[in-house]
């Protein structure tokens, strides 16, 4: 194997696959990257650790067609490390060689005969554009549970229903939701999965702005998930399709709803809970034109600061986990936040208002698309 690329575009390539790489692998060959050069110009660099496989594709040289498997963490420092000039990478007997400039390292070959296969992408079952995707798995995945006790709260719920995607996350105290259009290959395909949160967020935030993202699987009782775009693709196992009704819990009559400056308002909580230590909860006080943010930590500090505020129905106050609190105003993406509660003890919902065009007012009664529900924390004065 022999091949000529730029640095850059071999690092890319390799920090994507390298997510894959066990710190602690339960078999040598699996702390291995997979290089693959080919004929047409394409080297394939690939990691895998028996649940989730990674693949990137580059352009190269390719003077000589071949594969090596060589340790991917040290391979990833090196390239890393190199000037900005083109690498020279030469499998000789047991090692592969990189040269870049006057640089030159020898990584040891792993034996690939044991390396274990790569599974295949499930067939295309849909395109979504790459922005929409990663911005709607933000958002629910700071909501997904991190007991791998419980493998179905740390997954990502996603329903797929002719054109409309909807994924969800809950970690129990908390739900956010968010429903997006997509392009199925099938306008009648329907199924639901639940994918691990940490590697679809992962896989969203690393592939490229402007690619399409096409999303592989076989429909219902799928055991695999594939993503892809931009030459880089990701596959892993699903999780138990198991799933709390979580739709149900995102409607109700609230009898407050107040409406708030999303940037104000997290600017607000962000500080006051500067006082706040894990316990401690911030308060907010919502009367007609106004709310009041509060916490203490005992008698050693206390802040609150007042944002304008406009609420409709009774006096509400109410507390929550300030990073709670954060996590669904960071995926409010608008000008205003909408809260909604019945009372201090029960959970209220969080969605955006849209942003209007022109000078048109916001439609009070439309949102983005996305919604957060979470538990409060019970007041004792």
């Amino acid at each position: 194997m022999e091949f000529r690329v730029d640095r850059q575009t071999l690092a890319d390539g390799v920090a994507w696959a390298v997510r894959t790489v066990p710190s602690r692998p339960a078999l040598p060959v699996l702390a291995g990257l997979l290089l693959t050069a080919d004929e047409s110009g394409t080297v394939t660099v690939a990691g895998f650790d028996l649940e989730v496989s990674a693949r990137a594709e580059i352009d190269a040289d390719v003077t000589v067609p071949g594969r090596a498997l060589v340790p991917g963490r040290l391979l990833t420092e090196i390239v890393r490390s190199l000037p900005a000039q083109p690498v020279e990478v030469t499998a000789t007997g047991s090692e592969v060689v990189l040269r870049c400039g006057s640089a030159e390292f020898g990584l040891q070959i792993l034996p690939v005969e044991d390396y274990p296969a790569l599974p295949e992408p499930p067939a295309p079952a849909g395109t979504i554009p790459s922005e929409v995707f990663a911005a709607a798995v933000a958002q629910v995945t700071p909501a997904a549970g991190r007991d791998d006790t419980l493998p179905m709260l740390t997954g990502v719920r996603i329903d797929f229903d002719g054109a409309t995607m909807r994924l969800a996350c809950t970690d129990r105290y908390r739900i956010a939701a968010r429903e997006v259009a997509w392009t199925p290959a099938d306008p009648e395909f329907a199924t639901g999965v639940v994918v691990p949160a940490r590697t679809l967020a992962d896989t969203a935030k690393a592939i490229r702005p402007g690619a399409e993202v096409t999303i592989g699987l076989a429909g219902h009782g799928a055991t695999l998930i594939g993503v892809s775009g931009g030459g880089r693709s990701m596959t892993t196992r699903l999780l138990d399709d198991q799933f709390i009704d979580y739709r149900s819990r995102l409607t109700g009559t609230w009898s407050s709803v107040a409406r708030v400056e999303t940037g104000p308002f997290t600017e607000a909580i962000r500080r006051v809970a500067l006082v706040a230590d894990r316990a401690t909860p911030v308060r907010l006080e919502f009367t007609g034109d106004r709310v009041r943010v509060r916490a203490a930590a005992g008698d050693a500090a206390r802040a609150n600061e007042e944002v304008a505020a406009r609420l409709d129905g009774a006096d509400l106050d109410i507390a929550f986990s300030p990073q709670y609190l954060l996590d669904g105003l960071a995926g409010v993406h608008g000008r205003y936040a909408r809260l909604e509660c019945t009372t201090s003890t029960k959970a209220a919902l969080l969605t955006g208002i849209p942003d209007p065009e022109g000078d048109e007012e916001p439609d009070e009664d439309a949102d983005t698309g996305f919604r957060y529900l979470v538990m409060p924390i019970r007041l004792t004065s």
